[in-house]
């Protein structure tokens, strides 16, 4: 197993749980003592949690916590997937498609390289990466200047400067929460600035986000939840999720990971549990 894999392991575990014990982790993942004990110092040093006697606890929730962009593209690997192929199948030859930086986006720019014409504006140097290197010919990628933050977005007041002489079709926003208070958040208040530059480029705006980014609130709101015109996420968000963004947001999109929703379909709404 990659060490990627085991990070995103103890993660799962530490959110479901809270706490992690290195002797379970030794069982779970068939490695050493010695092996669970780098990969927890590992993560500690990305800040992802800390460290305690036999094992480890989860991170203090923090509206300024901010996962760098390797650690992110492993959690919820195959619901940012699926995500990917419903947000990507809403883009057609020929347009000009804005993109926020994201794991979840990433993928969906991975999904873009094979679609003729496009023009990409992204914030994302990873987006860019995989668009230059594996994109076509005949597309233009536009990256935004700025500077760069643990997430691989380039940020700032030069960004915002160019990026509010744009006009889009489409804008794909990934964020680090929604919350039905709050909105859409990121725990980066130069980030929030900068996808507010990108809403701002015009066109639909489509917001890919897994189901665990539901109830949770970065320091800084990008926009509310009334402000996105689509809503793409994957079939574990729960029911009272769904519900507050069917009545909040003008299209709500579910994706599994065997197929998906078509393109423009809705998601049901169901009765709100224990309400």
């Amino acid at each position: 197993m990659l060490a990627a894999q085991r990070h995103a392991h103890i993660l799962d575990r530490l959110r479901a749980e809270g706490v992690v014990r290195v002797s379970d982790l030794m069982r779970e993942l068939d490695v050493s003592d010695m092996t669970v004990r780098r990969d927890l110092e590992a993560l500690e040093a990305q800040g992802e949690l800390v460290k305690v006697h036999g094992g480890a606890t989860l991170l203090r929730d923090s509206a300024v916590h901010e996962p760098g962009f390797d650690t992110k593209r492993t959690l919820e690997h195959d619901a940012k997937l699926a995500i990917a192929r419903a947000a990507a199948a809403l883009v057609e030859p020929g347009m000009a498609v804005a993109v926020s930086a994201g794991s979840t986006t990433y993928e969906v720019c991975r999904r873009l390289a094979d679609v003729p014409r496009l023009t990409v504006v992204t914030n994302s140097v990873p987006a860019a990466e995989v668009l230059y290197h594996g994109g076509r010919s005949d597309q233009t990628i536009i990256l935004s200047g700025g500077v760069r933050t643990p997430s691989d977005a380039l940020v700032g007041p030069f960004t915002v400067s160019a990026l509010r002489t744009v006009n889009v079709d489409i804008f794909f926003l990934g964020v680090h929460g929604m919350h039905q208070r709050a909105g859409f958040t990121t725990p980066n208040m130069l980030e929030a600035e900068t996808d507010q530059a990108l809403i701002e480029t015009g066109g639909r705006l489509v917001v890919t986000a897994d189901h665990t980014k539901w109830g949770v609130t970065g320091v800084s709101t990008i926009a509310r939840l009334t402000a996105a015109d689509t809503v793409i996420s994957d079939d574990g968000l729960g029911d009272q999720a769904r519900a507050i963004l069917a009545d909040t947001v003008r299209e709500v999109s579910l994706a599994g990971p065997g197929d998906m929703l078509r393109p423009g379909s809705k998601a049901e709404r169901p009765a709100i549990v224990g309400g």
